[in-house]
C-alpha cells in the first residue's frame, strides 16, 4: 500500500450468503476497502470477471472461500489469475488440511487465512495481500510445510512439479523472474510463487543455493 488512505476494491467469494453479508458489512466500515462484488461460487466469480468485472471494474483483492460447489477455491484462484494476473487472492476458510493449503498457494493465492481469525487479523492479511506480502498464522505455515514434505515422500523424490523443475533450470542459468516469465509465458507473480515453493521443497535459502542444487542433481542444461 502506497498511502494509508488508499482504497482497495474487493470481491467476496463464498457460498454462504450470511458470510458474504457479514464480511461486506465489516469491510464497509473501513475506508481502505470497497466491496464491489459478491459471488456465491468460484464459477460465478470466474464468469463475472471474464465478462469484465463488476460494473466494468476488476477487484484489487479477492476473499476466496475454499470449499464451494461447482468450482472450489483452488480452481477458482487458478482461473481468476489467468483472467487477471494482478489480482491478489486471500483464501478464507475453515479447513486446514495440509494438502489444501499447498494446493491453494500453488494455485497463486497470496495468503491462506482461517475463518477463526480476528477482524483485525483479516484486515492485516488483506493489506498484506495488496502489497503481495504473504500473511499466514503459525498453524497454516506448519500445514504448508507438512504438505510439501508429504508430497515429496509420496512422489518418491524431490517432489518438484514439471513447471517447478523448468523454473529451477532457468534459475540455474541465471535468468531473472521477468526473463523466466517471458520464456515460460507465465506472469512474474506466478514465477515468484514457484520460486518460493522451490526454496521450501529444496530446503535452501536463496536463488544461488537453488542453482547449486540443480547443478548437483545434474539437471542443468548444457
Amino acid at each position: 500500500m502506497t498511502a494509508d488512505n488508499q482504497c482497495y476494491s474487493v470481491l467476496i467469494v463464498d457460498d454462504h450468503a450470511m458470510v458474504r453479508a457479514g464480511l461486506k458489512t465489516y469491510l464497509s466500515l473501513d475506508s481502505r476497502f470497497e466491496v464491489i462484488g459478491e459471488a456465491g461460487s468460484g464459477a460465478e466469480a470466474v464468469e463475472a470477471l471474464a465478462r469484465g468485472g463488476y460494473g466494468g471494474r476488476m477487484p484489487d483483492l479477492v476473499l476466496m472461500d475454499l470449499m464451494m460447489p461447482e468450482m472450489d477455491g483452488v480452481e477458482a484462484t487458478r482461473r481468476l489469475l489467468e483472467i487477471g494476473p494482478s489480482l491478489r487472492i486471500v483464501i478464507l476458510t475453515s479447513f486446514l488440511e495440509d494438502d489444501k493449503v499447498v494446493e491453494a498457494i500453488e494455485a497463486g493465492a497470496v495468503s491462506y487465512v482461517l475463518k477463526s481469525v480476528s477482524a483485525d487479523e483479516l484486515i492485516y492479511a488483506l493489506l498484506g495481500a495488496a502489497r503481495s506480502m504473504p500473511v499466514m498464522s503459525g498453524e497454516v505455515s506448519q500445514a504448508l510445510a507438512r504438505g510439501l514434505r508429504q508430497r515429496t515422500v509420496d512422489e518418491g523424490g524431490d517432489g518438484l512439479t514439471d513447471r517447478e523443475r523448468e523454473v529451477l533450470l532457468l534459475i540455474a542459468e541465471g535468468k531473472s523472474n521477468k526473463e523466466i516469465g517471458e520464456e515460460l509465458h507465465i506472469s512474474v507473480k506466478t514465477v515468484k510463487t514457484h520460486v518460493s515453493n522451490l526454496l521450501m521443497k529444496c530446503e535452501v535459502e536463496d536463488r544461488t543455493q537453488l542453482a547449486i542444487y540443480a547443478h548437483r542433481k545434474g539437471w542443468v542444461r548444457s
